[in-house]
């Protein structure tokens, strides 16, 4: 297979786990890198041997052939720099939230469907390796059909000293963190008809919201909450494991602290480590996350290679923006919201 050649726009706090996991990529490099901070830009750069470095894009798009690029700024970005990827006919990985409005979202899929080129959103938490055996145990049969599921990431972690932007956003829980557990229950238990939201406030010193609880409606039949708070102290600290219930008509899956996975089924009780694998790079506890960086690169690699759209691609993706836009817009009017009327 041929190496695809790509750039990384964005040299900032998480940019630094997609340039180890390209490293570790078959079949695909980074060969130029772009940030309009010239420190940023020197570090990653330096880290990773990269000499082909842009202060623009604008300018990388017009100094390098590009087989893809990977967006790894902040949202409000995310719009123009995708656009400029579909004008030149470039394929393009995004960083989520997708865009800051469900309006610029949509524009940006169908720039990009308009250009006749992938665009896949860097929604990973599913491609952790215990919720990928969570999704295994469920396509096996061996639990049934699944009819309620509970996806919970509740934490004390201080998220704030790493990235303190998030502590001044007039939204936080539900649009960084909300949207990987909203994907996961897309994922697991299938689309969302309706959602009900509550939120709150903690923390007094952040801006937005650090507790939200969403019940849901999905159009298999299935009932779901997802829950999520960093304002959670827990004797064990948790973070940044999800864990997750699944109750099916045969038996259930649980996903316990410690990736502990336990699955009551039609052939008995099966407890089991999936723990995921610790990395010559990664680093405990964000070895999860870490991890799943290297597997969603890679289901894009293999997507470009084969012409296949990626499971997480801009299309996809619109059905979880839904589900952020909704569960504010429910958190707002105290009211449940339907989807399909957003996806229109």
């Amino acid at each position: 297979m041929t190496e695809l050649h790509g750039a990384l726009i964005g040299c900032g706090f998480f940019a630094v786990n997609q340039m180890h996991a390209w490293h570790d990529i078959a079949g695909a490099s980074i060969v130029a890198i772009c940030d309009r901070d010239p420190e940023r830009l020197a570090i990653v750069g330096d880290q990773f041997g990269i000499t082909r470095r842009y202060a623009d894009a604008a300018a990388l798009f017009a100094g390098e052939d590009l087989d893809f690029v990977d967006i790894a700024t902040t949202a409000p970005s995310h719009r123009p720099l995708v656009e400029m990827a579909a004008q030149h006919r470039v394929p393009a990985i995004c960083q989520k939230p997708l865009a800051p409005s469900l309006a610029d979202a949509k524009a940006m899929v169908k720039a990009c469907a308009d250009a006749g080129v992938p665009l896949m959103v860097h929604e990973n938490f599913r491609w952790q390796s215990p919720i990928q055996a969570v999704r295994a145990v469920l396509d096996s049969g061996d639990i049934g059909t699944p009819f309620f599921g509970r996806i919970s990431f509740r934490s004390g972690y201080d998220v704030f000293s790493g990235q303190p932007y998030l502590a001044t956003g007039k939204r936080f829980i539900i649009e960084d963190l909300g949207i990987h557990i909203l994907d996961i229950a897309r994922f697991l238990l299938g689309d969302v008809s309706t959602i009900t939201a509550r939120t709150a406030r903690i923390n007094p010193d952040i801006a937005g919201e650090d507790v939200a609880t969403m019940l849901m409606d999905h159009k298999g039949g299935a009932t779901s909450v997802v829950d999520c708070s960093y304002a959670t102290r827990l004797a064990t600290e948790p973070f940044p494991e999800t864990l997750i219930e699944l109750d099916g008509s045969d038996g259930t899956i649980r996903l316990g602290h410690g990736y502990r996975l336990t699955v009551t089924g039609r052939n008995g009780t099966v407890v089991s480590d999936v723990s995921p694998p610790l990395l010559s790079w990664t680093s405990r506890p964000w070895h999860n996350i870490q991890e799943s960086v290297v597997t969603i690169q890679r289901h894009w690699v293999d997507c470009l290679a084969n012409g296949t759209e990626p499971a997480t691609s801009g299309v996809d993706n619109l059905k979880t923006f839904a589900l952020v836009e909704a569960a504010y817009d429910s958190a707002a009017s105290r009211e449940t919201v339907q989807l399909d009327a957003l996806l229109k």
